[in-house]
């Protein structure tokens, strides 16, 4: 764990994933004809993956031409924060056996929409950091 001031500290990969895996709700990040995109979504961390669901659209076209991803979750109060950030690529589930397992994932919709599709993300790079939110220090003028 590396402290960059009193009040930014990097996290380790296993705290990282601790914050991951009892995420539900972040942030799909993506990239088609270098035009960046990001989309909100609800989530769910499993086996050092990341399941969601989506329908057919431009978070889905986009999944289909570039499969790198990023994926961004994070938590505030008045005094303290984190992110986690998880880099990866995201495979859109076609198989019968990996569709069934999916099924029975705690994922739903939150919103009253029909999303049938499941992508995957694999995860390759994972970081977080942790934050002490407090009033901007005075500067020192010179």
């Amino acid at each position: 764990m590396t402290t960059h001031n009193d009040s930014v500290t990097e996290m380790s990969e296993a705290q990282a994933w601790e914050l991951l895996s009892g995420t539900v709700f972040g942030r799909l990040a993506v990239s088609v004809d270098n035009q960046p995109e990001i989309f909100p979504l609800n989530v769910h961390v499993d086996d050092r993956t990341i399941l969601l669901r989506t329908a057919e659209g431009t978070k889905l076209s986009s999944l289909a031409v570039n499969e790198r991803v990023c994926f961004e979750t994070d938590a505030f109060t008045s005094r303290v924060g984190w992110s986690v950030i998880a880099k990866g690529s995201a495979h859109i589930l076609t198989g019968t056996d990996e569709i069934a397992e999916a099924d029975q994932a705690p994922l739903r919709p939150w919103i009253p929409t029909l999303k049938t599709i499941y992508v995957r993300i694999t995860v390759d790079e994972i970081s977080g950091r942790r934050f002490t939110i407090g009033p901007e220090p005075d500067r020192v003028i010179s």
